[in-house]
Parts: structure tokens; sequence; C-alpha cells
């Protein structure tokens, strides 16, 4: 089966709803893939989602009130056949862990771009939003799964 792990520093924004956005797709077309979400951080370990990303998926009908901050330790990162960083710093971080099956989230269909941090920039949610959703349909496409 195929797998994705969305990684930021915290995993408490924007990993998280990422992680929320393509299970929510992937479930919707009946796809089969491992998704995950992880932190390079442990600052918030074990902790839900923040109240921002709860908010803004719950308004685009996916709950992601179950997820829990995961540290990127927790994982056999090789196992993964696509890890998505939020920004350079968190590509940096793994990248320096040897990894080469790494991208940034913004390689799919934004040129590079960064995804916002949240936690920092809470008014730019429904431009990180429609980042994130256009992304994850293009990973999908790119993997093979049909979308139409």
């Amino acid at each position: 089966m195929p797998s994705i792990l969305f990684v930021c520093l915290g995993n408490i924004c924007r990993s998280s709803l990422a992680e929320g956005v393509a299970r929510n797709l992937a479930d919707k077309h009946g796809f089969d893939v491992a998704i995950a979400s992880a932190g390079t951080s442990r600052y918030h370990n074990g902790e839900p989602p923040c109240s921002l990303s709860t908010k803004l998926a719950r308004k685009h009908g996916i709950d992601i009130t179950h997820q829990r901050s995961t540290h990127i330790s927790d994982y056999d990162l090789a196992s993964f056949d696509r890890i998505i960083a939020m920004d350079r710093n968190n590509l940096n971080d793994l990248l320096a862990l040897g990894l080469t099956n790494v991208s940034l989230l913004g390689d799919y269909g934004f040129d590079g771009k960064e995804v916002a941090d949240l936690y920092y920039e809470p008014h730019r949610a429904e431009e990180v939003y429609g980042m994130i959703e256009g992304a994850v349909q293009q990973i999908f496409g790119e993997m093979g799964f049909n979308l139409a």
C-alpha cells in the first residue's frame, strides 16, 4: 500500500491539517493509501491539533479532533513512499537524516512555495487550506489515483 507522511514543526497545525485533508480525499474516492503526519520537534507531543486547524478542517467537513501530535522518530521514515514537508526548515531537517523520499508540499502545483505556519499566521488559514487541498490532489494524481 502506498504511504504518505506529512511533516511540519509541531504537528498541530499544518501537517495535521494535511493528514486530515488527505484522509478525507482518500476515503471519499476509495483510495487505499496509508496517511500519517508528524513533527520535527517534540514541543506538542501528544497534543491534539490546534483549535484553528480543527475549526478550519470542520468548516470543510473534516474531523481531525482524534489526531495527536507525533514526533518523526515514532516512524520508520524510510518506509514511507513520500514524506512531504510543509516548509524548507522541515525539509532540511528531514534531508539531514539522509532521507531521499522527501519533498516540499509546495512542489506540488505551487512552485516550491512554503506553507504558512498557522501558529504564527492565522489570518492565512483559507490560503493554507487551499494550498494543502490542491497539493494533496496533485500528489494523489502523481501516485496514480483517479480523482475523476
